[in-house]
């Protein structure tokens, strides 16, 4: 059976891209999925000198073999100021300290919602051009607009037509 790393880069505990993270993985039949907490990698802010001082933080290792161990990855990312949050730039800065290649040439569904209209369009965009250098092997991407409006929590996306056009995406991978 094939893992799947769901998370979400966010450390809010009620995360909404957590909750789209999750439910689109439980779309996937026949996998098992390991949900991580960005909160569980929580880290000082990466500096060359505090890196010099201890080396590599051991979170950053564990989150490293995290992706290492996973066959797939479905990452939803929190916009905040038009970019990822602190919580997991500095996550991925840690890790790539280990290998610029952090994602491992993981194939990756790159998600982002938002309260707002454009559903964390502006990180999302930034993601699918930076990740692949970072070795994400994307297969898909997927912003959910207007989460408190297109989404619950025991339905999950509630309007057809957003609800579909994730299904294709999903329908299209195969893990």
């Amino acid at each position: 059976m094939k893992k799947i790393l769901v998370f979400a880069g966010s450390s809010s505990k009620s995360s909404i891209n957590k909750q789209l993270a999750v439910y689109t993985a439980q779309q996937f039949k026949n996998v098992e999925l390991d949900i991580l907490d960005l909160n569980d990698y929580e880290m000082p802010v990466f500096s060359v000198d505090k890196e010099k001082e201890n080396g590599i933080h051991n979170l950053a290792h564990e989150f490293y073999a995290k992706i290492g161990s996973a066959d797939f990855i479905v990452l939803s990312l929190a916009e905040h100021n038009g970019a990822y949050s602190t919580a997991f730039k500095n996550v991925l800065d840690w890790a790539s300290r280990i290998n610029n290649k952090t994602f491992q040439q993981k194939p990756m569904l790159l998600l982002a919602t938002s309260p707002g209209a454009r559903g964390g369009a502006t990180v999302l965009d930034i993601a699918s051009k930076r990740f692949p250098f970072q070795g994400a092997e994307l297969k898909g991407t997927f912003s959910l607009p207007s989460f408190f409006e297109n989404f619950d929590a025991v339905n999950g996306i509630i309007n057809p037509e957003l609800k579909n056009q994730l299904l294709e995406i999903i329908d299209a991978i195969e893990i």
